[in-house]
């Protein structure tokens, strides 16, 4: 038998250079897993070895180059083989859970499964939902383990450069609420949108998460972590980002960009990086990306993955603060690894697959990456065996520019080779085998991260809590002292850990000398800090105890002066208590005292009570005399007034019947000279004297006015007015003095007003005006004057006003005034003490 590579030399031992800079390498461990016969007509080509390290190739007929081939057996060693009844289980505890160990503590790793279309790479990688692989439970086991150790979220916050920032408690909760309240419509369209796939037939249907592995590793207690999960594929040598969730809106991939960082590590630039906390959370990431990756049907494979996939888990860890409570504000102690898991597209040939357009073109990117893979693992391999320096093409592809770091020492790199043992496939199957036994010699350095040590007490997470938990049960046992207890954990005094493992390779090896030398050196600084801590300790504990002491002597002088009080006191209480005694007593008498004076107080306001009684009925009964007496008067009034107010009317009827004889006599006189006008000149002169005077007097009976210069009628000698029709306007000013007279002028219909504004009013159904005026006379007494006209219409149709009469009210006492004639008889019997004197001047 002979090896898959029989081309190839022998396998040269790798020359370790001299010198101190001696760098410790791990090979590439590979490992196979045979997939299960799909039919019972199917032969197999492959057998394993009983050291379950080798399998044995027989070619088959069919192969391309059976007649070519001498030896019919060929031997392929892995570092595991795994038949087809193997469990996933047990694939995972072997393959990755040390690298998850190794992300725990710090390193990466890459684990790929590689293989041609078919052999089960995927299901090795995802797995099912009652069997699930490798990826699930390595989920499982992260958080199972970093389950009380985990941050709140946004306490590390990606910088967009590949690295984290520490936030402080109040940022992160504004982050916290900023995701809750934006991000929960997208994702209800997102998982809208996921339904309808899903219920039209999608190729990778959700599949719900159940816990498979409940094991946990070792893990630093105080430390705080948080898990950051990012899924890309690598599709025609450009890589998507398949969580993005812009690219789901606008139903196209954005090419993305592999940048290098401060540090010289690859990554992904602008990807998305989601931070979850539990393992069912990131396996929902997972499904979100998997609807998207490019999968179509070949000959081979009816769901075929047209491209890689890198499904990468980044833990953050950072140490606590001096009191295990808060994360350390410092980007520098902050420690990131990460662990890839690489599911690789299959490797196929065009003739069994049938491919054409597309599918041809997709297949074509797919082996040209495989190729470049293989490419850079060999030239990696020359290099370490003999010595060289060629360049290796990372670039040529972007899978392994992405995983360059991991092959230049940044983590440990495995693979699972996925075997279809048919014979069919043999000539994919032996390409396979090949790659896997040369992946196999690359040997990759070793990484030994270092972390930043603070000299902080190991335990202080547990500490701080049990300290807490003790001081909330002395404040709820009502001890509010317990609010202001303080922890303080100091340093470790341990001087690290054990010595490292010495392990002599070659008598000038420098390596171990040189590692020791630096363990010694960081163990005697170690030392050196914890001895100047211990001193300073002692120094505080020795002021303490004499701060105590002093302390001490102060209270005992303090004491002895309080007794020498106390005592003092105590006299100048038993004085004050016989002076109590005194006062208790004399207080007695003082209340006896007090209280026949409150009793004789009552009694004194009873007795006021009682006469304020008497005194209010007595003005109640004067109060009704009063109103009787009102009552009596006010009819006495109410007589006198009606008794007044009939003499008043005699009196005025009686002046009226006397100025209706004086008219009566003028118009006599007035006939009598009418009709004597031609008897003699004397008489004529009379009567020319008698007419000039009833020109100048208008008599109420006369219709037509003359001026006295040219005699020229100024009214309208046709209007004619009906002396039974008179009515009045009295106009009477506002500041007029009220005389109160009995006697007033008799005008039976007349209209009062106080001011004429207009026309109207004087012409308004009204032919006699009457002008009110008061005046004093040369005796000082107030005068009235009446100055009485007619309201004629002119020829122009407006109105005029001709005073023919005035009288003169005056006011005099009634035994002062001569009584001249046989007309003033009645006024002797008027009972009043004024009465009004009315003359008729000429006008």
């Amino acid at each position: 038998m002979k090896s898959a590579r029989s081309k190839t030399p022998a396998r040269k031992p790798i020359s370790r250079l001299k010198g101190s800079n001696m760098v410790s390498k791990d090979p590439v461990q590979v490992y196979c897993r045979l997939r299960p016969m799909q039919s019972p007509t199917d032969v197999s080509c492959m057998r394993i070895a009983s050291d379950m390290m080798t399998i044995v190739i027989t070619p088959p007929e069919s192969a391309a180059n059976f007649r070519t081939i001498i030896n019919k057996e060929i031997q392929t060693t892995f570092s595991h083989v795994f038949m087809s009844h193997v469990t996933q289980r047990e694939i995972f505890k072997t393959v990755a859970l040390p690298l998850v160990k190794n992300l725990i503590h710090g390193r990466n790793g890459l684990l790929f499964t590689y293989g041609v279309t078919g052999s089960g790479k995927t299901y090795t990688m995802t797995g099912e939902s009652q069997d699930t692989g490798i990826m699930p439970r390595c989920l499982d086991v992260i958080f199972n383990t970093i389950a009380n150790y985990q941050t709140k979220k946004f306490v590390f916050k990606p910088d967009k450069l590949n690295g984290f920032d520490v936030q402080s408690q109040t940022d992160a909760m504004l982050d916290r609420q900023h995701e809750l309240h934006a991000g929960l419509s997208h994702r209800g369209r997102f998982d809208n949108k996921y339904r309808k796939i899903d219920s039209d037939g999608d190729s990778n249907p959700i599949m719900a998460h159940e816990r498979n592995e409940s094991q946990n590793v070792s893990v630093e207690p105080d430390n705080a972590y948080a898990v950051f999960v990012t899924y890309v594929e690598i599709y025609n040598n450009s890589v998507y980002d398949l969580l993005d969730e812009d690219d789901i809106r606008t139903k196209t991939l954005q090419s993305k960009i592999v940048r290098e960082d401060g540090n010289k590590n690859m990554y992904v630039h602008a990807v998305t990086e989601i931070e979850v906390k539990s393992a069912e959370e990131a396996f929902e990431l997972f499904q979100r990306g998997q609807r998207k990756r490019r999968v179509a049907h070949t000959a081979l494979n009816a769901e075929s993955s047209r491209s890689h996939s890198v499904f990468t888990i980044r833990l953050v860890q950072a140490p606590l603060d001096g009191e295990g409570e808060q994360v350390i504000q410092d980007k520098r102690v902050v420690c990131v690894s990460q662990l890839s898991l690489v599911d690789l597209a299959g490797s196929e040939r065009t003739n069994r697959t049938k491919n054409t357009g597309q599918r041809l073109r997709e297949a074509g990117n797919i082996n040209n990456s495989l190729m470049t893979l293989r490419s850079c693992l060999e030239i990696l391999r020359e290099n370490q065996s003999q010595g060289t320096n060629k360049i290796v093409p990372y670039r040529d592809s972007k899978l392994t520019h992405l995983f360059k770091n991991y092959f230049d020492g940044e983590g440990q790199v495995r693979m699972i080779v996925c075997i279809n043992p048919r014979a069919d496939d043999y000539d994919e199957t032996i390409q396979v085998m090949k790659f896997a036994e040369m992946t196999q010699e690359v040997h990759i350095a070793r990484s030994n991260p270092v972390k930043l040590d603070l000299g902080f007490t190991p335990g202080r997470r547990q500490a701080n809590k049990i300290f807490k938990e003790a001081r909330s049960k002395l404040e709820k046992e009502g001890r509010p002292e317990a609010a202001d207890l303080n922890i303080d954990l100091g340093l470790v005094y341990s001087l690290g850990g054990s010595f490292p493992q010495l392990e002599t390779v070659a008598s000038d090896n420098d390596q171990i000398i040189q590692s020791l030398i630096q363990y010694l050196e960081q163990r005697i600084n170690k030392r050196n800090i914890l001895r100047a801590d211990l001193h300073k300790k002692q120094e505080d504990f020795r002021r303490t105890l004499m701060g105590i002491e002093q302390e001490n002597v102060n209270l005992k002088i303090e004491v002895a002066s309080l007794r020498a009080a106390s005592t003092q006191q105590k006299r100048k209480i038993s004085a004050l208590e016989g002076h109590v005694c005194k006062s208790e007593t004399q207080i007695d008498v003082l209340l006896c005292k007090l209280n026949s004076a409150n009793e004789r107080i009552q009694i004194l306001e009873q007795e006021l009570k009682d006469r304020d009684l008497a005194l209010n009925q007595r003005l109640i009964d004067k109060q009704r005399v009063k109103q009787r007496y009102n009552t009596k008067i006010q009819v006495e009034t109410d007589k006198l007034n009606k008794e007044f107010e009939m003499r008043l009317r005699q009196q005025r009827e009686h002046l009226q019947n006397q100025v209706k004889k004086k008219d009566d006599k003028l118009r006599l006189v007035q006939q009598i000279i009418v009709d004597e006008n031609d008897i003699n000149p004397t008489i004529a002169s009379k009567k020319h004297q008698v007419s000039e005077l009833t020109t100048r007097v208008v008599s109420p009976d006369r219709d037509t006015r003359v001026a006295r210069k040219d005699r020229i009628p100024i009214s309208n000698p046709r209007y004619r007015r009906s002396q039974s029709a008179d009515r009045w306007i009295d106009h009477r000013p506002q500041t007029l003095v009220p005389v109160g007279t009995v006697l007033q002028p008799m005008m039976q219909r007349r209209r009062s007003v106080t001011q004429l504004t207009s026309p109207k009013e004087i012409t308004d159904g009204a032919s006699r005006y009457c002008l009110v005026a008061q005046e004093h006379d040369t005796d000082g007494e107030l005068e009235t004057k009446l100055y009485k006209g007619d309201i004629l219409p002119t020829s122009g149709g407006g109105a005029q006003v001709v005073f023919n009469d005035m009288e003169c009210l005056k006011q005099s006492s009634p035994k002062a005034r001569k009584r001249t004639g046989p007309d003033e008889e009645g006024l002797d019997q008027v009972d009043i003490s004024t009465l009004t004197e009315m003359k008729r001047p000429r006008v």
